[in-house]
Formats: structure tokens, C-alpha cells, sequence
């Protein structure tokens, strides 16, 4: 199993921007054109874009839905679209999907109700985000906690597509993956894992790629930040995957 980059987007109020830590007061914007960035994701060789709707996930108000509509469209034939944000209900989901998306993402809602995953799987595949500090899973944006560990959490999803796990404590620092506790949690499910949080440089992407299970590497600030681009990214994991 080749393990696939997702470049990431972050969408607030149509802009493409970043969040320290998931700290909205925090937030440093990288363009106007979000649909254009896709584009360019999808031309260097990605298969995948992440995309996140923060206004949804803070508000549950999706107001940049139709802007992950317009990606889903600008990119159909050459890259998949997964995107979370707000994804609350099985309707949403079906929304979703009818706008051309290939896989979404469910956080809060999954985890305060489980079944919502297996009752949306009938229609999309779902990808669990589980978002975590220190271990526990965080809700609301990151607003709050749960309550609820991670490995835990890990038994509850049997018809999640897969599962994006985030260390907060490390989204948009630049400081590196927490390669060890990915590696746990990977081997701890059946279900692939899409490593996210921390990414700084192309040889954290290739260690990812290594770790067994790890199906996905989402990166977003060091994309932005010129750290290396989407096509050093598809070609680290694909050598990888043949080494």
C-alpha cells in the first residue's frame, strides 16, 4: 500500500488559510482563490485534497460549501476530494456527495454518535477525524474536550473508510509528526490511517509513508510556506513505496 499525500486547504469565510493549533485567533490566510490552489494540487500529481470547512466546523453554518463544490468540480477526473467541517448529520454527508465529493470526514458528530458513521457509510465513505491533545479527543472546532482517549475510540468505527488523526498540539507548528504515537494508534486498528499535524519537511513525509497502515500524509503550512511542494510530496511517497 502506497501511502497517498493529501495536500490540505482550510476554508474560512472562502479564503484559503492556516490555523495555529486550531487557535481561530490565530489565522494567517493564503489566498483568495481556493479553487485555484486544487487546480495546481491536482497538476502536480496529488489524488487526494483535504478540505476543511472551519466556519462549519466552529458554527455548524456551511457557509463554504459551495466553494468545496467548486473544488470537487475543478479537479473530478484528476484528484478526489475529502472534506470535513461541520459534517453533523447523514444529511450533510448526502449533500456532500451530491456536490461531487468523494469521501467526508466526521468528528464531533461520530463521536458522540457513532451510528451516524455506519447510517452515512451507506451513502459516502466516511473518513472518523480524531482529533486529539495529549490523547483525548477534542470537539467543536478543537473547542472542547471529550472526554473520550483516542485508542478508545479507535474500536467504535468498524465501517469508517478511514480514520484522520490530528495532534492539535502540533497543527500548523512545523514541528514534526508524532511519528510514535501514529505508529501505535496505526497498528492498533485494521482501518488506514491518514496522518495529520506537524508535517515541516519532505522527510517527515517519507517517514510517514514507511509506517505500516499509514494510508495518507495531510500537509498544509509546509506546502504554503514553500517547505517543499505537492509534486516532492507524491514523488517521496511513491519512491518510498518501491525502496
Amino acid at each position: 500500500m502506497t501511502a497517498q499525500l493529501y495536500p490540505a486547504i482550510d476554508l474560512r469565510a472562502g479564503r484559503v488559510v492556516r490555523l495555529l493549533q486550531g487557535d481561530y485567533d490565530q489565522e494567517t490566510t493564503y489566498g483568495d482563490d481556493p479553487v485555484a490552489v486544487a487546480v495546481s494540487f491536482a497538476e502536480q500529481g496529488a489524488t487526494w485534497i483535504h478540505v476543511v470547512d472551519l466556519d462549519a466546523a466552529r458554527s455548524g453554518s456551511p457557509r463554504n460549501r459551495h466553494v468545496v463544490a467548486a473544488i470537487a468540480d475543478a479537479v473530478q477526473g484528476r484528484a478526489r476530494v475529502q472534506t470535513g467541517g461541520g459534517v453533523r448529520t447523514v444529511a450533510d454527508a448526502e449533500v456532500l456527495a451530491d456536490a461531487g465529493v468523494a469521501r467526508v470526514v466526521m468528528g464531533s458528530a461520530a463521536v458522540r454518535d457513532p451510528g451516524l458513521v455506519e447510517e452515512a457509510s451507506r451513502r459516502v465513505a466516511v473518513a472518523v477525524g480524531l482529533d486529539h491533545r495529549d490523547g483525548e479527543l477534542a470537539v467543536h472546532g478543537w473547542t472542547e474536550g471529550s472526554g473520550v482517549q483516542l485508542f478508545d475510540a479507535l474500536t467504535w468505527f468498524p465501517s469508517a473508510a478511514a480514520f484522520v488523526i490530528t495532534d492539535i498540539g502540533r497543527d500548523g507548528m512545523l514541528q514534526g509528526p508524532d511519528v510514535t504515537g501514529l505508529t501505535a494508534a496505526a497498528a492498533a486498528t485494521s482501518i488506514p490511517v491518514i496522518a495529520s499535524g506537524g508535517v515541516a519537511t519532505i522527510d517527515d513525509v517519507i517517514e510517514l509513508g514507511r509506517v505500516p497502515g499509514i494510508a495518507g500524509v495531510i500537509t498544509g503550512k509546509a506546502l504554503y510556506e514553500g517547505r517543499f511542494t505537492v509534486a516532492d510530496g507524491v514523488a517521496a511517497l511513491a519512491k518510498g513505496a518501491g525502496s
